[in-house]
């Protein structure tokens, strides 16, 4: 499904290579209503799936009843790392297509809304941070996140590809945004709790097992 006209795959990280999706919004809701904001889980998911952690501080620090400084960021990395920790794996299907990419010598990167820190801990409690390390781009790199093209745009002028030769793989309407807004092909990946009508704008489809693409 990865055809000729792509110089480079570009992965979103929680939800698409490792599994978080399911930990990481339950980690927030806790800490959401310690600060005074109720919140579940799916609705972590809807405010802030695929958006940068600046604006989830800045959200919670807007709705909090109790004062949220910056050691709020802090804590929430701490708890976060520690449930990823605690349960990591990859999404299925991840390790045969970085297989079948490097056979096939296709490049591929992270572009992920987490910081490098927390990208990292995913990755390597994965067992994936050789196979991304050195290519990996974080919302910490641009002056704006996801929605705005700016980290995907990035990304590619590392990388030495153009716009329109890259593809994105997102599980986020704001990744899919993202990468609309920088002239990319992107497919929206549902395996994980992502519902396939919010990601039903990806100009390349809607794939709900990674091994879909696997194959050329």
């Amino acid at each position: 499904m990865i055809d000729a006209t792509v110089d480079l795959v570009i992965f979103d990280c929680d939800g698409v290579l490792v599994d978080t999706e399911t930990i990481g919004p339950a980690v927030v809701a806790a800490l959401a209503g310690e600060a005074g904001w109720p919140l579940t889980p799916d609705e972590v998911r809807a405010r802030f799936l695929g958006r940068p952690e600046a604006y989830l501080y800045e959200q919670v620090r807007a709705h909090a009843t109790v004062p949220v400084g910056p050691e709020w960021l802090l804590t929430y990395r701490e708890r976060v790392s520690e449930a990823f920790a605690a349960a990591p794996h990859t999404m299925p299907g991840v390790t045969g297509l970085l297989d079948a990419l490097d056979a096939r010598g296709l490049p591929y990167c992270v572009g992920s809304s987490g910081s490098h820190a927390r990208i990292r801990h995913s990755l390597t409690h994965a067992g994936l941070w050789p196979r991304f390390a050195g290519r990996i781009f974080s919302a910490d790199d641009v002056a704006h996140g996801k929605p705005a093209p700016d980290l995907f745009l990035h990304a590619a002028r590392t990388l030495g590809a153009e716009p329109a030769r890259c593809l994105v793989i997102e599980d986020s309407p704001a990744g899919v945004d993202a990468a609309l807004a920088a002239g990319m092909p992107v497919i929206g990946y549902t395996g994980g709790p992502t519902e396939p009508a919010a990601l039903a704008h990806a100009s390349h489809g809607v794939i709900a097992a990674l091994h879909e693409l696997a194959t050329p």
